[in-house]
């Protein structure tokens, strides 16, 4: 007998229709994110830039000598990378036993707890700011480098608590018990195999709060104006009192330490640190 062979079907790719609607999309995302930045990019070296002109009269580097050599906006800088270090410093002193606990640790109430810091952040930051104030005159926190500090801390602590737990649950106990047999002491097994494992989602949360840290501005500018203006709060006044480019300026040099640490971390947010962090077991 003649044995019938039926031809395979080959497998039809997307048509000419979807392809289309994918290489719309991708463009309209593409200008989505980009152009922002080519508008503040453009209006950094412009003179003058206005309606229906499609691009500047003349470019220049005085807005940027403006920015550099005003006082108050070398203060704001200054402000700013003091603030944000110290933040993730002091966070990480207050969050990361409590990751642990929440990792290592079965106790009551520990998915509320969970779930309660979370839930922090579903609400909005202006009335808890505000309420907070009012705490803060009575203790005489206002204009106070402890009272910023408050502040950012309390926007950082989701992060440095969801996901070093979820880094430090990650941790296989049988590497641990490993070492604890080979005569390692606790204090050993923490140091050399729980928190070198743990770290890269530790990093991913320290870089989540410093980013935190520095772009807070409600509750800086609330509590910490007039007397300790950062780089966000200061960029109310430049909308106020300066140029479209002395703004696009400010704005640019913001967004230097994001990108900066955003790049360095990217392949441990990428392979799914992050997402891990929120992630209840």
């Amino acid at each position: 007998m003649t044995a019938t062979v039926t031809p395979r079907r080959r497998k039809s790719g997307p048509g000419p229709a979807v392809m289309l609607l994918v290489g719309l999309f991708v463009l309209l995302m593409t200008i989505f994110i980009i152009g922002p930045l080519v508008w503040l990019g453009l209006h950094a070296f412009s003179e003058s830039w206005s309606y229906p002109n499609l691009l500047p009269s003349s470019w220049t580097m005085r807005w940027w000598q403006v920015v550099l050599s005003d006082k108050s906006l070398g203060v704001a800088v200054q402000n700013s990378l003091f603030f944000a270090p110290m933040t993730v410093l002091l966070s990480s002193i207050i969050c990361l036993p409590a990751a642990y606990a929440f990792a290592r640790h079965e106790f009551w109430g520990r998915r509320t707890f969970l779930i309660g810091l979370f839930a922090t952040n579903a609400f909005p930051k202006m009335g808890l700011f505000v309420t907070i104030a009012s705490l803060f005159y009575a203790l005489n926190l206002m204009n106070t480098i402890t009272g910023v500090l408050i502040i950012h801390i309390l926007g950082t602590v989701v992060f440095m608590t969801w996901i070093p737990a979820a880094a430090f649950a990650a941790v296989p106990r049988s590497l641990e018990e490993a070492a604890r047999d080979a005569g390692a002491s606790k204090l050993r097994v923490l140091t050399s195999v729980t928190l070198p494992m743990a770290f890269p989602g530790i990093l991913v949360a320290m870089v989540m709060s410093f980013l935190a840290s520095f772009d807070e501005a409600q509750g800086t500018y609330l509590v910490g104006a007039p007397v300790f203006m950062t780089m966000p709060t200061q960029m109310y006044s430049l909308v106020l009192n300066y140029p479209n480019q002395v703004a696009a300026v400010f704005s640019i040099l913001l967004a230097i330490p994001s990108v900066a640490l955003m790049t360095a971390a990217h392949k441990h947010i990428a392979g799914g640190h992050l997402a891990e962090g929120f992630q209840i077991k």
